[in-house]
This record gives C-alpha cells, structure tokens and sequence, in this order.
C-alpha cells in the first residue's frame, strides 16, 4: 500500500491526481518549479518540493530533479501524469534504481511504444492492421518510398509525440525538402533527427481505445473519438466514439487488446487509430502509455477512477474487474479550454486570469487549475481547464455542453471558449463522426477577432 506520492506534473492533471491519492487516504506531495509554487495545485497538495527552475528542461523535464525531489520527500512513489517525463523510460529506470513506484508502465514497455517505428514492429507482430509507410534515411530514400505508397505522405518523427513532428506532403516536388527540415527539426526537439513515412488521410477520424492492464490480463474500457483537432492537437473529445458500426467498433476495441496482451501491459494506455470512413478500413497509430488528457470522458461512461486504477495497478495488484464486469453507459463529451487566440492561428496568450467561473450541475464535471488571479506562464502547455458534460445519450450531453459552456467565463486571457461554442453550434458536429479535417474547414475563413469571450 502506497502511502505517499510525488506528483511530477502541474496544472489541471496535478490536481486531478492528489485528488484520487487523497480520497485514498496516500499524502500527495507536488513537485513544483518555481513558477507554480504557488498554484491552485500547490495550495491543495498535502506537502509542497520545489523542482527547480520556471524552464522545464531545469524541472519537470529533468530525471535527477524529479527523483531528488521524491527522496527528498520520502516518497514511496511518483506519479508522471501527462507529458513531461510521463512516457520517458530513463524515469521509470530512475525509479526502479532508487526503490521508488514508477505509477506507470514498464521501463521496457515504454521503450517499446514510444519509438514509433518499434511500436508499428510490435503491432504487426500483434496482427493489427499498419499503415504503408516505413523509415527514411535520406530525402532519396522517401522519393523512392513515397512512389511505392502514393500521395499525400505524412512525414513523422519517430520520437515524435502529442501531435508534434508531423508533416504531411502532397506533391513529390514538396518532399525531399520537407523531409530534410523534418529531420532537422526532430533532432532539435526529440533529440533523435529518424523519420519515416506512411500513407496520409487528410479525411479520416481519430478513434482510440482504454486499456487498463496488469502485465497478465488486458482489458478495455471503451473507444473516444478525438477528431476535433487543430494542427494534430486533440481539442475535443468524447466517449463512445459516434456513428461506428458494431463491427467496426468491435474490431478496434479487440486490436487494441490484442496489443496490450502482445506487450503484457502494465497500468493504463491508449492505443490509437486512424479510420478511413469511406471504406471502414482503420490503422494503428500509435500507443500512449500513461493516462490521457481525455481521459474523463472514460470515467464518465464506465464509472471508474482510473487513476486510482493506476495506483491499484502499481500497487502489484490484479485488476479489480475483468471485461466482462465493464458496463459502459451513456455519451460524455470533453472541451480542451487553452489559454491561446483561436482567431489568430491558435497563438499561445500567457497572462493573468482576472475571472474563471464555471458551471455546475448534473453531468457537469469541470477539471481545472484556475481561479482568478491564476497567473499563466509562458513556458507550459496552454491549457486551463477541462469542461466534460455526460448525458443518457449524445443529444442529451450536446445540449448540456451548449449551455455549460455559455456558463463558462475566463477573462484577462484570450481563450479557445469562442471556438467550442461554435463548434457545439456546428450541424456537421450535431449529427457526430466529423474527421480531423473538419475544424480546418468551419474555421475558414476565420472570423474577426473581438468580443469578451475570445
């Protein structure tokens, strides 16, 4: 039994965990860098550590100042969250040599998914269906590769992640320099310049899969459907993924457990799909192995914490149900509210939160780290809060999530507010199963700035 937890993480995530560690009965200490230790997290954590420096590279991204920080508080485990160190092996290395609970998968596991092109090695292996496409070692090489699979081509950085790394070519005149600069670009920002090439979909929908494992038994917990995206960065979310056929729906779910027993899963993951609409056929992406940012619109619909699964799962423990003891239940939709103007191409906007109100009320659940004078740093992700509304069924969690977020008042930043309500007001939306080429298209052309809630 865990009895206190480092939290290597910030923002909304950071208070979702000390949650569930406090309803627990486990101390949550907040590993903190100097920019947040004073945040909403900081003053709801049973102990605070500083990390160190504002710059992540200095705090949370740093293995030594997270594993000192867990000695220092006598912590018995960490907890990652999303992002940072999440998904980073030499962490979960880092652990293991310190005697500390990695709240997560297996050094190895995550070596095994994070590498993009080992992770489509593995799903081969585990008989899931793989996009043409393979690694290039030069701008020659992709010529060549790109003629055999046909364009568009999507150029990925194999230690790419979240959306970043990726650029997708539609003409052959355009690739040796996209390549080239995709190289340069993912030494600078993964440390690892490897790219490779797959068959691109500028019109397909982005479905995934829950799993919950303990390295025997894998099980899931339903798909989400994460089409609404800008720039490959999921801003909408929600569970069950709409408008899939009962085959379709059933083929995902199993290939996605069928590469959770290939690995002999640890603690929760995601396995990500690409569906083509006109012809059912779907492709592994790629696999997250840590808890989602969406991954509320879960817990809404099967009625569990999966956090406090994952702390379960740590603890050495079996999983507490089997899949046959999973009801899911219900539509919930989830709204990424950023602190960035979507009216000029998405742009960042730290500052000072002046008011946060948010609503309240069945099948709301609002996941936040902000209140009024919150100040947003310049050096983190954008995000400030989580809007995610659950009803008996999707009409019924639409118009919750219409009149939820006419409830919803940030101001002394811009936000991506604005862009929700247009996007909850969008029939193409109302009917369900967009792609992730749809907010390209209700954006454009984009609408004037102004207006209070930005």
């Amino acid at each position: 039994m865990l009895r206190r937890v480092l939290i290597a993480n910030r923002g909304e995530i950071a208070v979702r965990v000390l949650r569930s560690c406090q309803r627990l009965g486990i101390e949550a200490v907040l590993a903190a860098s100097d920019a947040d230790l004073d945040s909403v997290p900081a003053r709801l954590s049973d102990a605070v550590i500083r990390l160190g420096p504002a710059a992540p590279g200095d705090s949370y991204l740093s293995v030594d100042a997270v594993i000192g920080a867990a000695v220092a508080a006598g912590a018995d485990a960490i907890h990652p969250g999303y992002g940072f160190l999440s998904e980073n092996p030499a962490l979960a290395r880092a652990c293991a040599a310190a005697g500390i609970v990695f709240i997560g998968p297996s050094a190895g596991q995550l070596e095994a998914v994070g590498d993009k092109l080992t992770a489509r090695r593995h799903a081969t292996a585990a008989g899931l269906p793989v996009a043409e496409g393979g690694e290039v070692a030069s701008p020659g090489d992709a010529v060549g590769l790109a003629a055999a699979i046909g364009f568009p081509v999507l150029v990925k950085a194999v230690g790419g992640g979240g959306g970043r790394g990726l650029r997708p070519v539609a003409r052959p005149d355009a690739l040796a320099g996209t390549v080239e600069l995709a190289m340069a670009e993912a030494a600078a920002a993964f440390g690892d310049s490897r790219v490779y090439l797959e068959r691109y979909l500028p019109s397909g929908r982005h479905v995934e899969v829950q799993l919950l494992g303990d390295g025997r038994t894998v099980i899931h917990l339903g798909d989400r459907d994460c089409s609404v995206q800008r720039r490959y960065q999921k801003l909408i979310e929600e569970a069950p993924a709409p408008l899939l056929g009962d085959e379709l729906r059933e083929a995902i779910r199993r290939s996605a457990v069928a590469f959770g027993e290939h690995l002999r899963y640890r603690g929760a993951g995601t396995v990500e799909f690409l569906v083509e609409p006109e012809s059912d056929a779907f492709y592994f992406l790629e696999m997250n192995a840590r808890i989602q940012v969406e991954h509320p619109v879960t817990e809404a619909v099967c009625g569990l914490d999966l956090v406090a699964e994952q702390i379960w799962i740590a603890e050495g423990n079996p999983l507490r149900i089997g899949q046959s003891a999973v009801t899911l239940a219900g539509h919930a939709i989830e709204c990424r509210i950023n602190a960035e103007d979507w009216t000029d191409g998405f742009r960042p906007t730290p500052g000072t939160v002046t008011t946060a109100a948010f609503p309240a009320g069945p099948g709301i659940r609002v996941d936040t780290h902000v209140q009024a004078g919150t100040t947003v740093p310049p050096w983190y992700d954008s995000l400030l809060a989580k809007l995610v509304v659950s009803g008996r069924d999707r009409a019924e969690a639409l118009t919750r999530l219409r009149a939820a977020l006419a409830r919803c008042q940030i101001d002394g930043v811009p936000t991506t507010l604005g862009m929700h309500e247009r996007v909850a007001a969008a029939p193409e939306f109302a009917v369900g199963g967009v792609d992730t080429a749809f907010l390209g298209r209700l954006l454009q052309p984009e609408p004037a700035a102004g207006g209070r809630r930005g």
